[in-house]
């Protein structure tokens, strides 16, 4: 479950049900990584079409026709497209829903976007350089861009780790008493600079044996990471983790979450460290930027600097009062990120919607008062 299939399953089943019935359309098939969202009880459908097939909006019509929807909440191209030419047809009203932290997209994405933008009654972005995104290379309105932020699920992730749930997760992975765990829950992509984590992880066992590193998560990269840590000669101090399912109960087992992303929207996983209290070294990719404040809840070092990510991870291993204090203010950020507060803002923004969007030919966010979208709780 990674990404948005793991917001889905944290906001949906939160939404309260006497003020909204939320249902998930997938446009493709269904996979493994669903069968969560299946447990969960979500209302899905799946209408199994590749990434250019025409009979997407037909299907998606259908869907729209059936379930009565009032309001399109729209994540990923795919969506945005055939679902703001859905909401066009109906006229419904649509949330874009922006995740990414690109520069540019496909030219026909570009083309979409700019005969689609009418239909755009709010584009929400998950970070300011998002946002940026959102305007410049999917050609939405600035004055219709919202910055939204995401959370984790603090009655989930803010429960503390007993001290034998830390020592059977520590045992589970393979560490001693004595080792200081570093590690990170990601995707195995560019934009997260794991390759910067390997040779970090080898500057810091050149002085602090007692270090060990566990990487968790599945992408293209694996095979290049794991060659990368094989000829450093890392050994069982760097250990590939594989897809997890149960995140909190590996994090109960580390000492020091690590970011060393190159870009990012904003990761959900910072969320889910600062929602278990771990302390966090990070590097200044914008997304982080934004929810973390350097010294105060995270070490923050450049983006591509192994170096400065070492001697970061060094230090934490030499004050564990450090560890301490991170931990502490991380968790206390936290408050500000619960997913909670994120289906409050959606609920009402889904309401002011389906009551004004027709009637104001969907200027709802330059007409209608939507500072309750912000960081502070509605």
């Amino acid at each position: 479950m990674h990404g948005v299939k793991r917001l889905f399953a944290w906001m949906i089943p939160r939404f309260d049900a006497s003020r909204c019935r939320v249902a998930l359309v997938s446009l493709r098939k269904k996979d493994l990584s669903e069968e969560t969202l299946d447990a969960l009880g979500i209302d899905i459908t799946y209408l199994q079409r590749g990434k250019f097939d025409p009979r997407t909006l037909a299907d998606l019509l259908k869907v729209i026709d059936a379930k009565k929807v009032d309001v399109l909440h729209l994540h990923g191209y795919g969506a945005t497209t055939f679902g703001r030419l859905a909401a066009a047809l109906r006229g419904i009203p649509v949330v874009l829903h922006e995740h990414a932290n690109l520069t540019s997209t496909p030219w026909f994405q570009k083309v979409a976007d700019t005969i689609l933008e009418p239909f755009t009654d709010i584009a929400i972005a998950v970070s300011k350089s998002t946002a940026e995104f959102v305007m410049t290379a999917r050609r939405v309105r600035p004055s219709r861009v919202r910055v939204v932020y995401l959370g984790a699920p603090l009655d989930e992730f803010g429960k503390p780790a007993t001290a034998d749930e830390r020592a059977s997760a520590r045992r589970e992975l393979g560490a001693g008493s004595d080792d200081v765990v570093m590690g990170t829950v990601t995707r195995l992509h560019d934009s997260k600079g794991n390759e910067y984590l390997v040779d970090a992880a080898r500057l810091v066992l050149a002085v602090r044996p007692q270090a060990r590193f566990y990487l968790f998560g599945e992408g293209p990269l694996l095979g290049l990471l794991q060659a990368q840590a094989a000829q450093a000669g890392l050994g069982d101090r760097f250990v590939f983790g594989g897809f997890v399912k149960d995140v909190r109960r590996v994090l109960g087992a580390f000492d020091v979450s690590v970011f060393p992303s190159l870009w990012e929207g904003t990761p959900l996983t910072v969320f889910e460290a600062m929602g278990a209290g771990r302390a966090i070294v990070s590097t200044d990719a914008d997304g982080l930027c934004e929810v973390l404040t350097k010294d105060v809840d995270a070490l923050m070092v450049p983006r591509r600097d192994a170096r400065a990510l070492a001697e970061a991870i060094t230090y934490l291993i030499d004050h564990p009062d450090a560890r301490a204090r991170l931990g502490q203010a991380s968790r206390a950020t936290a408050e500000a990120f619960d997913i909670q507060t994120f289906v409050r803002k959606m609920e009402r923004l889904y309401e002011i919607l389906h009551r004004e969007s027709r009637a104001r030919r969907r200027r709802i966010a330059e007409e209608v008062d939507l500072g309750f979208l912000g960081r502070e709780r509605p």
